[in-house]
């Protein structure tokens, strides 16, 4: 419910609070006193219409707040939502300001929201009477919202809607795989023929290494056949070798011993380098004789490199990370080529949930159907106690192509008077006969209305004491289940109401 409405600087009004109670408020005054103005308020609170030209003449900013107390959960989640915001409790502070430079502002508790966030709350929160295009009954999906409350299709909506949004994902899939076929297979040969590629080259860790160090040495054989042929040579085979010539003077030192101790330690040192030295040359002497040029070898050992270091440009930069490719390959190929069961397992999906979305379909649209006999006759007995004798409502329930909610489209139509053609609620152009049309529905539909609060403006146009009677006994019904809002200049309605409010002009620019 709106609990308190403070309008400040809006046109003729400079300050004005209002205390609200949860049953029936009545606004009456006479005529220019601005009564439409306090709808004109919250409409412009609930951003239902334009902040163009409301400001106050010589303010700079004007503003209307409203206290909300609301205490259904799922009402609270349904803002939440809207407004991507935390809600404590269940109290609402709605608040609009419109700056003389024509931009407005609009927060929740205290916090910044969008001015379509704000529709949004105020389509869940209050239906104002008087601007068609954003009255909740006005619209079609919300009619059909009403049809399936009236009808008790609750749990029937949510299976076929679970089902509905199976259906679309198992269908959006399958197009997405189908769209990517051709490129799927494109990518499974390429991964299939990259994985092959590696695979014949068998490679092994550590193998590149070895392979271009025997390169290495095939590549220069000659030099180190030379070389090394004449350092052994130098070592053992040379007149005068390096190890003829140690061995003589480790004899001399070894004598002159003999003479003096001390000179021990270099005997040592001279013999064991020439066991040293005679090991070198052994050790040359087998290397020398292993330095055979086979040109097979030659051409092998390259031809190993060429294909290594190929797949190395390709995968590298080296074995491992071509090594390490080869097993992304294989869960890439695994992954495509179980794509095409994923095909045929969607394939087999899809066609037993559209069975079922009909089959529920059906059953709604019958439901639909039913409920739809039902609610015309009960709306048209409350229009005719409106004083719209000639009036005729009907609920159509149309077929149309599934969608979240339904194989359905519903509008409610109506006929004001004889000779009129049967036309939507929506295209009602008279104020009057909107605002009973509209209360004749939420007078059938009060207990499971899904908006909190109701306001009617002009709902006792045209009408004498006697209809003005009924309305307010209707009024006052339906405030039973809402908080109804009604500006009005019959008593006989205004006798009905838990508040009254009179507005009146006072001198000093002061409205209340």
């Amino acid at each position: 419910m709106l609990r308190e409405l403070h309008i400040s600087n809006l046109a003729v009004i400079a300050d004005a609070r209002i205390e609200l109670v949860g049953g029936l408020n009545c606004f009456t005054g006479a005529t220019g006193a601005g009564k439409s103005l306090v709808i004109g308020a919250i409409e412009l609170l609930l951003g239902l219409r334009s902040a163009a030209d409301m400001l106050r003449k010589g303010t700079d900013e004007a503003r209307v707040s409203g206290v909300f107390d609301v205490s259904d959960k799922r009402l609270i989640e349904q803002i939440q939502a809207a407004c991507d915001l935390s809600v404590e409790g269940s109290e609402l502070l709605l608040t609009r300001r419109i700056y003389a430079s024509g931009r407005s502002s609009v927060s929740l508790n205290g916090q910044p929201i969008t001015l379509a966030m704000l529709k949004s709350v105020a389509e869940a929160l209050v239906d104002v009477h008087g601007q068609h295009d954003h009255q909740f009954l006005l619209k079609s999906a919300n009619q059909l919202d009403v049809l399936d409350d009236f009808a008790g299709t609750g749990k029937l909506r949510a299976s076929y809607h679970a089902t509905h949004l199976e259906l679309i994902d198992a269908t959006q899939r399958l197009e997405d795989l189908e769209t990517g076929t051709k490129l799927r297979l494109q990518q499974l040969d390429f991964a299939r023929f990259q994985a092959a590629e590696i695979d014949a080259a068998e490679l092994r860790e550590g193998e590149y290494e070895e392979l271009s160090a025997r390169s290495q040495v095939l590549n220069n054989l000659e030099k180190l056949r030379k070389d090394a042929g004449a350092v052994h040579s130098a070592l053992y085979e040379a007149d005068g070798a390096i190890l003829d010539r140690l061995q003589m003077m480790a004899g001399v030192v070894s004598e002159l011993c003999m003479v003096d101790q001390s000179l021990e330690p270099i005997a040592k040192s001279v013999k064991e380098a020439t066991v040293t030295l005679s090991e070198a040359s052994f050790d040359l002497d087998r290397y020398l004789n292993r330095l055979d040029l086979d040109p097979a070898e030659l051409v092998e050992v390259n031809d190993r490199l060429n294909i290594i270091n190929r797949l190395l440009k390709k995968y590298g930069p080296n074995v491992e990370a071509t090594l390490q490719h080869r097993c992304t390959l294989a869960t890439q190929i695994t992954e495509l080529e179980k794509a095409d069961e994923d095909v045929d397992s969607i394939r087999k999906l899809i066609e037993p949930l559209t069975s079922k979305r009909a089959s529920l379909a059906k059953d709604l649209s019958r439901k639909r159907t039913e409920a739809a006999k039902k609610l015309s006759p009960l709306i048209q007995k409350q229009l005719a106690e409106l004083g719209m004798e000639k009036a005729t409502f009907r609920v159509d329930v149309r077929a149309a192509d599934p969608g979240a909610s339904g194989g359905d489209e519903v509008e409610f139509m109506v006929r004001t008077n004889p000779g009129l053609a049967e036309s939507l609620l929506r295209k009602i152009a008279s104020g009057g006969e909107l605002g009973r049309i509209m209360l004749a529905l939420k007078s059938v539909l009060a207990a499971g209305g899904r908006v909190s609060v109701l306001v009617f403006d002009e709902i006792d146009a045209n009408i004498g004491g006697r209809l003005g009677a009924v309305i307010g006994e209707k009024l006052r019904t339906l405030s039973q289940h809402h908080q109804v809002l009604c500006i009005t200049h019959l008593p006989q309605i205004t006798c009905y109401a838990d508040r009254h409010i009179t507005v009146r002009k006072e001198s000093g620019e002061k409205e209340t």
